[in-house]
């Protein structure tokens, strides 16, 4: 039976994707040299271990929407889940290079999308397990089939900065925004009443009001 082990050697932004996508260079290798694998189908579940890295003062102030106050950290802190990704391995024997494309998001009701903006610099620990099948055929010619075992992981120290340069890839210079329809038409309302031209000038100008108020 394949022995196939699993490590991820360096990320980039995946050009012309649909979608904001990371792809991760994986390198899989068989124990047993020289039995030839006809393929595999991988399925990759992706943690982060957010209690494996330091935080600056400004990053702890950044995630405090995600974590809570820095005092209560040592109960809030706790891997989480980023992403489910899947992958086809080609015949090779011994070893060969693919890449796992990891799609992401800009939409900051999400996790994974205030945790990554709202470091600075560093690296952020990943965990990948994997599952799937192994396809080999026999000298006969027959398919054989196996799975991958469930203890198989992966650990990368993913740059801060690959994720950055994705996003700004794909949104240079833009942050996005989920809001719902009833407040999205208020804002609408509000714009077009005043004639803003933009919603960054709109923006603005409610939060200009807003401190008039506060400070009032």
């Amino acid at each position: 039976m394949p022995d196939l082990s699993f490590q991820v050697t360096g990320a980039a932004p995946v050009e012309l994707a649909a979608v904001p996508t990371l792809g991760l260079t994986l390198v899989v290798k068989n124990s047993i040299p020289d039995e030839v694998i006809h393929s595999a189908a991988l399925r990759c579940q992706v943690q982060l271990e957010v209690t494996r890295r330091n935080y600056t003062p400004e990053e702890k102030k950044s995630l405090t929407d995600l974590f809570g106050e820095p005092g209560r950290w040592g109960q809030t802190l706790r891997p989480m889940l980023w992403t489910h990704a899947q992958a086809t391995v080609p015949s090779f024997t011994a070893s060969v290079s693919i890449e796992m494309q990891i799609p992401c998001t800009f939409d900051f009701n999400i996790a994974a999308t205030k945790y990554f903006y709202g470091l600075e610099e560093g690296d952020v620990p990943l965990c990948l397990m994997f599952s799937g099948t192994i396809y080999q055929i026999d000298e006969a010619g027959a398919m054989l089939v196996s799975p991958v075992p469930w203890d198989r992981e992966a650990r990368y120290r993913l740059p801060v900065q690959a994720w950055r340069d994705m996003m700004d890839e794909y949104y240079p210079n833009t942050a996005w925004m989920c809001l719902q329809r009833d407040m999205f038409d208020r804002l609408y309302q509000y714009k077009v009443q005043h004639g803003i031209a933009t919603w960054e000038l709109a923006f603005d100008r409610l939060l200009r009001e807003g401190r008039k108020v506060a400070t009032a």
